[in-house]
């Protein structure tokens, strides 16, 4: 058992939308991802997301509605709500995720960002 330095962590990769392993707690994998841009709209239909936003705003978009997510803030997508996380004004977010490792990344949309397995840090 050793401690995780987030911020070193960060350091490790630099691709935006592809998210790394650091750990795995239960059946939970907790993920570290930059992000840019916008991405896709998808959902879960079996498995809620947390977000846990480490450095910027995040922004996840909902058919009916936007949530900002702020620095220190977390959300968390409940299974099956189509949502489509953004960032704004050119920033790169830094962002942790809890979620079940039978989690798909883009859930049953595929695209050119999806990632089909995660890297480990």
């Amino acid at each position: 058992m050793e401690s995780i330095n987030i911020n070193k962590k960060f350091e490790k990769f630099s691709k935006n939308w592809n998210p790394h392993q650091i750990a795995v707690v239960d059946n939970m994998q907790v993920l570290l991802a930059k992000l840019k841009g916008e991405f896709i709209w998808h959902s879960h239909e079996e498995e809620d997301e947390l977000f846990q936003v480490i450095k910027g705003t995040l922004y996840i978009q909902f058919r009916d509605k936007t949530v900002e997510v702020k620095e220190g803030e977390i959300i968390v997508v409940p299974r099956g709500i189509e949502h489509c996380p953004m960032t704004k004004n050119e920033e790169e977010v830094h962002v942790m995720l809890f979620e079940k490792l039978s989690v798909k990344h883009t859930g049953n949309v595929q695209s050119e960002l999806t990632v089909n397995s995660y890297s480990k840090i």
